[in-house]
């Protein structure tokens, strides 16, 4: 199916934060929070952003858009400084924590691919590991790892891609998102006076005091002492630099449309056992029922698998008092649930089994607050993680619709395509608002190639 691509690299470099008026001294450092630490030893998380520039030559990308990209980026890190260090964890130290300096820069590589830019993105089926050459590498030692590292790739007569990957112990999708658009704001305001200032919704909030722990258990550490626990003590922070997905994994981009949703929730309210007509069906809900349940159906098997479904909720507006949504860190519980496989494989039912599901999380998470149980949160992961191969299917979600992707615009046009390159290595799927539909919803899949083929021959055909 892979047809033979080169990506060659034509530069790499280190882009510094602007030296306009420093916002920090020589040296400064960023304590993690507790929710930075439940993220402790979690693989990067990747994503790729493509732009459609019919025609463009190599002339041009290096001379009009590559330095507006290289000398907006170095604007945009003068106002996220932390980005440009790294996590450190010294011997001596009894928490990792994060270290920056003005004279620090995030890594950027530049490349050139002949690879097909339209296939790729596509909604339709191709080879997972199409994508690993686009993606950069975080740089790490066992006491050291850069926060965050870009490429830039060309596709001759076609386009761009910026490919980014993002340390999740210091930084969560929101955080991500966020530096993106700051990025791109300037880049697009680069002949504007006063080009170099962010507006407030973009202007990160770096205090560390906001995060209060109101359980008495000290999170932070626990959850970094379950961490150690569960690798025996390992305290690297070295990534891995194995592109992790299966040889035999293909990708493919479903879309559910608001009319879509409409028939959803008609459908799960026939067949709730909740009477009460309580269910939380945002269409957030909908989506990720209804694609867990074709998920589970498309692995097929007898049912007596677990099946753990678990999406990331951001917590900004839920603490006790609420913090700014432009806090600079992980801010979000993890909410999870452990059945098995055969309620998703109903045939009649298991869309609404796997609705109720995610309703209940999120009713849960409303009604019991952020820190109830908190103290166990990692405590299922780490058990299911020593289950036989093949007895565990897991469903996690990398995204948000309400990230608003596609409208990250440099000024050459808004995204054409983003993808969560990361779901190939750890079971999930991706969300993200529809680059096409209005109040749609777009989910990315990683999967063997018998079971996506299984998955899109069924998608939606519950609904005709």
């Amino acid at each position: 199916m892979a047809s033979s691509c080169i990506v060659k690299i034509l530069e790499t470099t280190e882009i510094k934060p602007s030296p306009e008026s420093p916002n920090f001294a020589s040296e400064s450092t960023l304590p993690l929070t507790l929710f930075d630490a439940y993220w402790f030893q979690i693989p990067p998380v990747e994503r790729l952003f493509f732009y459609n520039l019919n025609d463009l030559t190599p002339a041009d990308f290096s001379s009009e858009i590559l330095p507006k990209l290289k000398h907006s980026l170095s604007l945009t890190l003068h106002h996220y400084l932390p980005i440009a260090g790294s996590l450190k964890w010294p011997s001596h130290a009894p928490k990792p924590f994060i270290s920056y300096t003005p004279n620090n820069g995030v890594s950027l590589t530049v490349a050139q691919s002949n690879a097909d830019f339209h296939r790729l993105t596509g909604n339709g089926i191709y080879e997972a590991v199409e994508l690993h050459p686009l993606i950069p590498h975080l740089k790490s030692s066992d006491d050291s790892a850069s926060i965050l590292a870009l490429q830039i790739t060309l596709f001759p007569g076609k386009g761009f891609s910026i490919g980014i990957t993002a340390h999740h112990t210091v930084l969560d999708g929101k955080t991500t998102t966020m530096f993106m658009k700051s990025w791109a704001y300037l880049c697009k305001q680069r002949n504007i006076q006063n080009s170099h200032q962010l507006p407030p919704e973009l202007t990160p909030v770096f205090d560390r005091d906001v995060i209060r722990d109101p359980t008495g258990f000290d999170l932070d550490v626990l959850y970094l002492n379950q961490w150690l626990t569960y690798t025996i003590g390992n305290k690297s922070l070295k990534v891995s630099t194995d592109k992790g997905a299966a040889p035999n994994l293909v990708r493919a981009t479903v879309t559910i449309t608001p009319e879509d949703f409409k028939k959803m929730r008609e459908k799960v309210f026939s067949k709730s056992l909740d009477t009460s007509k309580t269910l939380h069906l945002s269409t957030f809900a909908l989506t990720l029922g209804y694609v867990s349940s074709c998920i589970v159906k498309a692995r097929g098997g007898a049912g007596d698998r677990i099946a753990c479904l678990a999406f990331t909720a951001d917590c900004r507006s839920r603490l006790d008092p609420p913090i700014s949504e432009t806090y600079f860190g992980n801010c979000n519980v993890v909410p999870s649930d452990i059945s098995k496989a055969r309620g998703y494989m109903d045939f009649e039912n298991g869309f609404a089994f796997g609705a109720e599901k995610v309703s209940n999380m999120v009713k849960g998470l409303k009604e019991k607050g952020v820190f109830e149980g908190a103290k166990d949160r990692l405590t299922p992961f780490f058990e299911l993680a020593k289950e036989a191969a093949g007895s565990v299917q897991m469903i996690t979600v990398a995204g948000s619709p309400r990230f608003d992707l596609y409208e990250t615009d440099f000024g050459w046009g808004r995204a054409w395509k983003v993808v969560v390159v990361s779901i190939d290595k750890n079971e999930a799927i991706s969300m993200a608002e529809s680059r096409d539909e209005k109040r749609g919803i777009e989910v990315g899949l990683a999967l063997k190639k018998p079971e996506m083929e299984r998955l899109l021959n069924v998608f939606l055909k519950d609904f005709v």
